[in-house]
């Protein structure tokens, strides 16, 4: 399963490939969402990772371009420090399937990465 993130702090970065990485998942990692999008059809990802607060791209706009002209049904995983109601609605609204803050639980972070690869397997067929 290939799994594309975006996310603009290195380290945290670095962090969500390793852990992803544990479970024998292809990664790539991009630093924005602008970058995502470029690596988005060379890549072909099973599932997109993304922070909301980026240069460029915001995670927002990757999720409504993603939804609107690449793929309505690929799974996205919002992955955030920003966890108030109102960015967590709005995350859900632009087509997030699943939102969880940072710092996250790596045994938490596998559970839902896992569940939502499943549920794309079933709606992409």
């Amino acid at each position: 399963m290939r799994i594309l993130i975006a996310e603009d702090d290195p380290i945290m970065l670095e962090t969500i490939k390793e852990q992803l990485k544990k479970d024998d998942y292809t990664v790539l990692g991009t630093n924005d969402g602008r970058e995502a999008l470029q690596a988005f059809e060379s890549f072909g990802p099973d599932l997109i990772i993304t922070d909301i607060l980026m240069p460029y791209t915001s995670g927002l706009e990757l999720i409504g371009i993603i939804r609107s002209e690449k793929d309505p049904k690929l799974p996205i995983l919002v992955l955030s420090a920003l966890d108030e109601e109102d960015t967590v609605l709005e995350a859900f609204s632009m087509g997030a399937n699943d939102f969880l803050s940072k710092p996250f639980k790596p045994a938490e972070f596998n559970i839902r990465v896992q569940r939502l690869l499943n549920m794309g397997k079933k709606n992409r067929g």
